[in-house]
């Protein structure tokens, strides 16, 4: 049959090409890789087909490249007599319609991973232009009689009765209801041409790793009618919110694309919510049909699941969605909204005061992440501090209020949170204004007012007493005022339906004991309807949705007869910052990630931005023992409070760090320096090494990195062979990265470790032949920028044995892997049974806190010590030191080594397992909390994934999860988080590591 096919394309299009056959419902679709190397599709139209529904598709085409001529169509090619189409007997003499089109690039939709809020964005835009392309368009097969016209949708009523399951009966009743109840407005809509079936199939999409992603054509016009194009968004959005993270900001999306070139109203946006679920209906209740006449076909039922899954398991309110979908718009929350902003606004001044005072000279106090460090734990508000927020405000028993818009992280109840991480997205903004007065104080109707909701709400962090009231403009439009943290004796003294005169006392604010554990005060809130929020109205908003939240609950100051201005929180605007940081500082201080990220606090292994968003850190080792800990800031006051000098004056605590640096040490390893970096940690040691031997030549691990100063900068070949970089000193000498897995010497050669190790031996002879001497060897024990490289078992023992013997000192740089990391061992230098005369640590020691130590022999102290003082003017300071075995001492009192190496274990078998699903991962490697994932093109070549990495750094970071990229083609995952991370981390690690791989294999087609 293919070949067929091919010889009538050939002799009727005069197209030379090989078929591919495609799938398709009825029809045979081929796609024709031409020999000239343009692409066509061949549509071989199934036995009986009408004639018109080709000559409709054909002619759409034509009016689509004649009125949007750059919409990504098709371009129909025509038969010698200038027809859009033949008509001619197949193989078997039966006769079929043909048509061909030019190819568009790109993979399905279906098949294309992320779908991103700004692809679906892009998405709505091309649908808006193919609806404007075909307004004008007429064909007589539109009209048809066409079960999938959305209009015409009622048909499944009688119907319903094949849903055998009574909960899905009811549901798909209640969803034909509301479809039923908007008929007459839908029909009242102008009609015009629509695509009619916008699914994840006929949607094409092109992208690239470095690119943007972009809808490259929109195919399959068969099932086009005339209909409402509020249809036309309705039918694409059904598929858009399927299995989406996101449903309701999707569809935001998707609308919000099509109304930005090809606006609609907003009485045609009320109606996309109730179409797109009647067509979801229509869905499964044909589906259902089909099944019964064809019940041996799973895929008929297995289509049905991701509409069920959405009808049944997303619990999206009608009201919201309709007010969501307006204000991603740019439309008013409701048709009355901009009547009561008008009243309010020309009301303010003349509202009766809630407290019985003024409070245009209130003072302000900020909760904010950026100015707040309650609670302690941004996961978890202790009943301690709940009772005492705020309390810094108070002046005399003076009312203060919080801001409105705030972004806050005393919100740590699971119910604020959207997904089951700990660095899942949650709810953080203030959608009020809060009022801090002694518990007891009388609040006031601002106006004429009817008692809405009265309620008890007991449990802990939840309003206590709380009271809803309506209130009637002169127009007669409800809004509502919320009134939280109760006395919750309001229950006894208000009656739902009870009016309330303007002025009028009706509760009082409540204890910490009655008022949800808070410290006293009134969370006062504004609604400008509760469609769909009903009495349980969110009083904190996910900062990403406040597009939506700000327009039903905007800022009620002027019900407080104050200006906006006074009670609307400032965020700190990172975009600000950049600017001014592109103007303060050098162009090479690099920000991470394609698009930076801002914080402002951190906890453990996460960290907040300026809008309270938490990230998983696995990425910053400064931060050993986690962000912010309290021992830590403790120790650090303290010593603040008493003084901080340096080692020119006796003090415990420089012996008493020593003592603990050096009970984890070799023993023959007894004198410590202190210096305030790993930079000049290094520093120090090459000093050291050249003052023992003589010497001034080093060798050193290619792609190796030791910090930035002069001296350490020219040992980096990270940093000196970077295009700019000061080049090679001739006194250092690279060798070969001990790298098992793309080395010259592979895993499977037992004889690794002594080959690498005798790479020394050519640098040792480059020494000898310049006339030079050997002052040491110098690498990270397990190299970290080179790419998280382990090497062999016993390389270093051997390399060091090769350094001694020629009058070398050994140094072992153990900034990255010390202090418990690696889980099994407290240095990595325990793993390569080796023995250094240097060990240099830094960073991690201070857990953020400049810090570095040096730690040597007794005999290399003495051969430095010829009589020039050594000082550091903050290395060894009082604060430096008790600040460093604080860390040091919480790695054992905490067992972080252990958890280090049970996480790390956990992380590591994960990542095994990805690595059997994902071809990509090359190379999984590490020990505890330094992992290292190699990413390749192929595990033949081993061709460095560059754009891969890259990608995935940036798309981990979008979900939240912050790792790093290394190695000398940046083609390498680092993973090693601060030593506190949790199972539960692990496991988002992976699961997110899992779908952003799975998002990379769409792109080779692309």
């Amino acid at each position: 049959m293919r070949a067929y096919w091919q010889d009538v394309l050939k002799s009727i299009y005069g197209i030379s090409a090989e078929l591919t056959r495609l799938n398709g419902e009825y029809d045979l679709n081929f796609f024709a890789k031409g020999d000239d190397g343009k692409n066509h599709i061949l549509k071989v139209m199934h036995v009986g087909c009408d004639v018109q529904l080709v000559d409709m598709q054909c002619k759409a085409l034509h009016q689509i490249k004649k009125f949007a001529p750059g919409f990504p169509a098709p371009f129909l090619v025509p038969i010698p007599d200038g027809r859009g189409y033949a008509s001619m007997p197949d193989a078997a003499g039966v006769m079929r319609h043909i048509w061909v089109m030019t190819a568009l690039d790109g993979v399905s939709y279906a098949d294309f991973k992320p779908h991103s809020l700004s692809l679906i964005e892009f998405l709505g835009r091309q649908i808006g232009l193919l609806d404007k392309a075909l307004e004008q368009f007429a064909h007589p097969y539109l009209e048809r009689d066409f079960k999938w016209n959305l209009t015409k949708a009622g048909w499944i009523r009688p119907k319903i009765t094949v849903l055998t399951n009574p909960g899905r009966k009811a549901m798909v009743s209640e969803v034909i209801s509301d479809f039923e109840a908007l008929e007459p407005e839908l029909a009242a809509l102008p009609k015009h041409a629509i695509h009619n079936d916008i699914n994840d199939y006929n949607i094409l999409v092109r992208g690239s790793l470095t690119g943007m992603h972009e809808v490259s054509g929109l195919i399959d016009l068969g099932d086009m009618v005339t209909a409402p194009r509020v249809c036309e968004i309705a039918i694409a959005g059904a598929y858009v919110v399927l299995d989406h993270e996101e449903p309701e900001n999707a569809l935001a999306a998707l609308v919000a694309g099509y109304h930005s070139v090809h606006p609609i109203s907003a009485a045609e946006i009320d109606m996309i919510y109730p179409l797109l679920r009647m067509r979801l209906a229509v869905s499964v209740v044909n589906s259902t049909l089909m099944a019964e006449q064809t019940p041996d076909d799973p895929y008929v039922t297995i289509s049905q699941a991701p509409a069920w899954r959405f009808l049944e398991g997303q619990k999206i309110d009608a009201g919201l969605m309709r007010a969501r979908l307006r204000c991603a718009c740019g439309f008013p929350v409701t048709d009355a909204a901009p009547r009561i902003h008008a009243f309010l606004n020309a009301e303010r001044g003349n509202f009766a005061p809630i407290m019985g005072e003024d409070l245009a000279d209130a003072p302000m106090g900020s909760l904010s992440v950026a100015a707040s460090t309650t609670p302690r734990n941004p996961f978890d508000l202790s009943p301690q501090e709940a009772a005492l927020v705020g309390q810094e405000f108070e002046d005399q028993g003076r009312i203060w209020l919080g801001y409105y818009a705030e972004p806050r992280l005393i919100y740590t109840a699971d119910v604020f949170r959207k997904g089951p991480w700990k660095a899942s997205n949650r709810r953080t903004v203030h959608i009020a204004v809060d009022a801090f007065a002694p518990a007891g104080r009388s609040l006031h109707a601002p106006m004429e007012a009817t008692v809405a909701v009265v309620e008890n709400r007991n449990m802990h962090l939840d309003y206590g007493g709380v009271v809803i009231l309506s209130h009637k403009t002169p127009d007669g439009d409800i809004f509502y005022t919320l009134y939280g943290h109760l006395d919750p004796e309001v229950t006894t003294t208000l009656k739902i339906g009870q009016t309330l005169k303007k002025g009028e006392a009706f509760c009082k604010l409540g204890t910490p004991a009655q008022n949800g554990g808070w410290s006293p005060h009134v969370h006062f809130q504004l609604a400008l309807t509760t469609d769909g929020m009903g009495d349980d109205w969110p009083g904190v908003a996910d900062p990403d949705e406040l597009y939506l939240w700000q327009e039903l609950c905007p800022n009620p100051a002027a019900l407080l007869n104050i200006p906006d201005a006074k009670t609307a929180y400032q965020p700190v605007e990172m975009e600000t910052v950049l600017e001014k940081r592109r103007v303060h500082f050098g162009g090479n201080l690099k920000l991470s990630y394609e698009n930076p990220v801002m914080f402002l606090r951190g906890w453990r292994h996460n960290l907040f931005d300026e809008m309270g968003r938490p990230y998983l850190d696995a990425y910053n080792n400064v931060p050993h023992v986690g962000h912010a800990h309290p021992r830590i800031q403790a120790v650090a006051a303290d010593q603040l409070k008493r003084m901080n000098s340096n080692t020119r004056y006796l003090h415990p605590a420089q012996t008493e760090f020593a003592d603990k640096v050096l009970s984890k040490m070799p023993d023959h390893l007894s004198i410590c320096f202190f210096v305030n970096s790993g930079s000049e940690a290094n520093e120090l040691a090459l000093r050291l090494a050249r003052a023992h031997s003589g010497g001034k030549d080093m060798i050193t691990p290619d792609h190796g990195y030791h910090g930035n100063t002069t001296g350490a900068i020219d040992l980096s070949a990270y940093k000196f062979n970077k295009p700019g970089g000061v080049g090679q000193q001739d006194w250092v000498h690279l060798v070969e990265v001990a790298d098992d897995y793309r080395g010259r010497f592979r895993r499977d050669d037992p004889d690794r470790a002594g080959k690498y190790a005798a790479l020394v031996d050519d640098a040792l002879d480059e020494i000898a032949a310049r006339g030079g001497k050997l002052a040491g060897f110098i690498a990270e024990t397990f190299p970290s920028v080179g790419g998280q490289i382990i090497p062999p078992k016993g390389y270093l023992a051997k390399v060091y044995s090769k350094i001694r013997a020629a009058g070398g000192v050994c140094i072992a740089d153990e900034v990255q892997t010390g202090l418990g990391r690696l889980g099994d061992y407290y240095y990595a230098i325990e793993q390569q049974c080796a023995k250094p005369d240097i060990i240099v640590l830094g960073k991690p020691i201070g857990n953020g806190h400049p810090i570095g130590v040096v730690v040597t022999t007794a005999e290399i102290a003495r051969s430095f010590s010829n009589g020039i003082e050594y000082f550091s003017t903050f290395g060894g300071s009082t604060l430096s030191c008790r600040t460093g075995k604080e860390v040091l001492d919480i790695v054992d009192d905490e067992g972080l080594q252990e958890n280090a190496r049970l996480m790390g274990g956990r992380l590591l078998d994960g990542l095994r397992s990805l690595q059997k699903k994902h071809n990509l991962i090359g190379d999984v490697r590490g020990f505890g909390l330094f992992v290292g994932v190699e990413l390749v093109q192929d595990r033949e070549s081993l061709a460095p994934a560059t754009d891969a990495a890259d990608y995935v750094l940036n798309r981990m970071r979008e979900h939240r999860v912050l790792i790093g990229t290394e190695g000398p083609h940046d083609n390498i995952l680092k993973i090693r988080p601060p030593l506190t991370i949790e199972e539960g981390d692990v496991d988002m690690i992976l699961e997110k590591l899992s779908g952003c791989l799975s998002e990379l294999e769409c792109f080779s087609p692309c």
